[in-house]
This record gives C-alpha cells, sequence and structure tokens, in this order.
C-alpha cells in the first residue's frame, strides 16, 4: 500500500522549529505537551457531552514492531537529505551484539536511543493520527476524538455505531503497517454523561496513563469523571518502594527518609489530581508501613508504631493536591 502525496497529508513545510514537531498530534515527548494535558482533553470531552462511548485499545510490543522500510518512507515525505535517511537506516540497524554475535533486526526501534521516541511518533503519526483525522473522523455521524500520548491512545465518539466501526477497522489498520493489537486489552466502552446514572457497581473504567477512570458524581449531584491512580501504578509503585528498603535496609534511618520522601513527593507531583486525596494518603501509610516493617528488621526492633511516630525522623511527607485544574 503506497502513502499519500505529503503535500496531501501535510501542513506547509516551510517549518523552522523541526521537520515534523507542528504537525504531530500526541502528547508524549514533545515540548510544551504533558499527559496531565491529555488527561485534561479525555475529562473534558466526556464532561461536556462530546464522548459516550471510547475504544481502549494497546498495541503489543509497539517499540519492536516498527517495520523499517515503512518507517524510511514516512522520514522521506518530509526529509530530503539523502545524507539524513541514511545515517537513519545505519543507526536503526546497527544491530545488538550478544555472545560475541551482532544481531541485525528489521524491525523496531533502539530501546533508550535518543531517536527512539521521535521515530516512535513518527510512526503512529502516519499509521494512526492521519488515518484518524482524514478518514476516521469525515465518516462518522457523530464527534470524534483521538487522545494519544507516544503508543498509548483512546479514541472518544459520541455515537455507538462510530466507535464499532472504528473498533472493526482498527486492527486491518494497524496490520498493514505490521503492528498488532492485544485483544484482551482492545474493548469498545460505554463511558459519557448518559451512562453515569444507576448502580455505580455496573459502571465501566478503563485506565490510561496510570489512571483508572471512573463515572461518578460530585458534591452537586452532577456527572463528574474520576481519575485515581490505577491497581498497576500503585502495585509497582509500591514494588519498587519495598526493593529500594530492602537494598537500603542497613543504611542510617535519615537516608532512608530522604530516599522514601523523595519516592513519594515524584509520585504525588504525576498522581497528585482533583479527588485522589484518599488514594495518595492510603499510599503514604503503605510505604510508612513498609519502612516501619524494615526497621523491625534491624536495630528498631521493638519499638513500638507510636513511639517511632513521635521521632522527627520517621515523618515522610504528605500529598497535596498539585493539578487542580487537570
Amino acid at each position: 500500500m503506497s502513502l499519500p502525496r505529503p503535500d496531501r497529508i501535510l501542513p506547509s513545510p516551510n517549518l523552522r522549529q523541526s521537520h515534523f514537531e507542528v504537525t504531530f498530534y500526541t502528547y508524549g515527548f514533545r515540548p510544551g505537551r504533558s499527559a496531565h494535558q491529555a488527561l485534561t482533553v479525555v475529562r473534558n470531552t466526556v464532561m461536556t457531552g462530546r464522548a459516550h462511548w471510547v475504544v481502549e485499545a494497546d498495541i503489543r510490543g509497539y517499540c519492536d514492531a516498527i517495520d523499517h522500510a515503512w518507517l524510511l518512507r514516512m522520514l522521506a515525505l518530509r526529509i530530503g537529505d539523502p545524507w539524513v535517511l541514511r545515517l537513519i537506516r545505519k543507526w536503526l540497524q546497527a544491530g545488538v551484539l550478544e555472545d560475541n554475535q551482532v544481531t541485525v533486526a528489521e524491525t523496531g526501534t533502539p530501546q533508550g536511543g535518543p531517536l527512539s521516541p521521535v521515530l516512535a511518533n513518527v510512526y503512529l503519526h502516519y499509521v494512526l493520527d492521519l488515518w484518524f483525522t482524514r478518514v476516521v473522523q469525515p465518516r462518522c455521524r457523530g464527534r470524534a476524538t483521538l487522545v494519544r500520548f507516544a503508543d498509548d491512545f483512546l479514541a472518544l465518539f459520541e455515537r455507538q455505531e462510530d466507535a464499532e466501526r472504528f473498533y472493526r477497522a482498527l486492527p486491518q489498520r494497524l496490520g498493514k503497517f505490521g503492528l498488532t493489537l492485544a485483544a484482551e486489552k482492545t474493548q469498545v466502552l460505554p463511558f459519557g454523561r448518559r451512562h453515569g446514572r444507576g448502580d455505580r457497581a455496573h459502571r465501566e473504567t478503563f485506565d490510561f496513563l496510570g489512571f483508572r477512570h471512573h463515572l461518578s458524581h460530585d458534591r452537586h449531584g452532577r456527572m463528574a469523571v474520576v481519575r485515581l491512580p490505577s491497581p498497576k501504578s500503585r502495585q509497582k509503585f509500591l514494588q519498587a518502594t519495598k526493593q529500594w528498603l530492602r537494598a537500603h535496609q542497613h543504611a542510617p534511618v535519615r537516608l532512608q527518609r530522604e530516599g522514601l520522601a523523595a519516592k513519594l513527593r515524584g509520585f504525588y507531583q504525576y498522581f497528585a489530581l482533583p479527588q485522589t486525596t484518599v488514594a495518595l494518603h492510603r499510599i503514604h501509610a503503605q510505604v510508612h508501613g513498609q519502612w516501619y516493617r524494615s526497621l523491625q528488621g534491624r536495630s528498631q526492633r521493638g519499638a513500638t508504631w507510636e513511639a517511632l511516630h513521635r521521632r522527627p525522623w520517621f515523618q515522610l511527607p504528605t500529598p497535596r493536591i498539585l493539578h487542580p485544574t487537570t
């Protein structure tokens, strides 16, 4: 399948900042864009009634599945210098040295490579973003919105038939470019104002960018989208703090406090959205409990929780809302 001509799918080529930056739709790995902006778009789209159905999708092993031939053809649409394309091709095909043998992959971008995030954005820009805006949206009877952060994306639809049509077409579209969907993580969900009534236990939820999204109501009884740290995010964080404590079990307690405090502040910095206070206080208590149990295995054996809690060095930073408008 040939790609469309660049002058039919892209704005003016007279770009000063970069070849691709101003044409990207993604919120990931771009200056001035963030995951919180993507979360705000999802929330506002649902809250204003522009979406009642969500297509949740996951690309299986995305970075390892990027086809080099397709990627270079996409890059050639905006980069006219053959020497630059040749350097990128050599970088992609540099190979990996394992057991004195060099393995050259025909797909994927080097993990941790400085160009990998940009190239990953370029690939999905042509595979998904332009297809959605140029093909999917014009064929929808209602409003449709795509929110993408790197390879994590959601498609929000006003009408159910549009969501189901996109859900059926998505695997075929990605398959043309060597990508596959994780079937167990791809589904169409009712999620919007018209689905916010009734029993809370039967309302659908979905995970996006580390948050689990719920339909609930605010204190005035109006429908609201509540974002809480997902179970996977909480488990991953608590497992990391547990392993850190195990590795630093014999470090001075004040150094332990500094390390745990830094980890908690980092967790708060990302997850401290409105209505997350209770969940964040629970994380705070669990980390405190991990530290207490760790101290019980060393010189603080026998010290009660109450006794330790009165000591200044045992205090850890408590959460507060850091993104009130997100």
